[in-house]
């Protein structure tokens, strides 16, 4: 009778924990819809895809804070993406979950990283784009199935940014 007393402990302090995490993670994502304006959707005629590349969609977080992940309107759901590159933007196609558009003259930097929220690694194999979104600068990490195709991504942002043209 003492263990099957102690085992429902145990159960009602996990069931509680689980609990707090789903309050605390509704909690942050209200507050969140409040300051970030919701994700730009992919134009109706965004034109040819230049490249792409499949991966990982990691996590959004507030640029410059890589653990302060974005959790509003379902954007803290990691999972299988493929990033588009179109002349006007970056498409992020999310699989099971909402994708959005990042446009062109929102985006601030792109670089390699090794640590976004969800994801740390030892070698540099994420590709943090950093964009505005609104008022907020916003850090969004994808983990590439090919890391060779990262110097492209990197060369048609960087140029662009530079006012080169392509």
């Amino acid at each position: 009778m003492e263990r099957f007393i102690l085992v429902l402990v145990v159960l009602a302090f996990f069931l509680l924990a689980v609990w707090g995490m789903r309050v605390g993670w509704r909690r942050k994502a209200r507050s969140q819809s409040a300051r970030v304006a919701p994700f730009p959707q992919l134009p109706e005629e965004p034109g040819e895809v230049e490249f792409e590349a499949k991966g990982l969609y990691v996590s959004t977080t507030t640029a410059g804070n890589w653990q302060d992940r974005i959790v509003t309107r379902g954007m803290g759901l990691r999972g299988r993406a493929v990033l588009r590159r179109y002349a006007g933007g970056i498409e992020v196609d999310r699989a099971g979950a909402p994708g959005f558009w990042i446009p062109e003259e929102s985006i601030v930097d792109i670089k390699r990283g090794s640590a976004i929220a969800g994801k740390v690694m030892g070698s540099d194999s994420l590709l943090i784009l950093t964009w505005r979104l609104g008022e907020v600068e916003l850090d969004t990490g994808f983990r590439g199935d090919d890391h060779g195709v990262y110097p492209q991504w990197m060369e048609s942002l960087t140029h662009k940014s530079k006012g080169g043209a392509q």
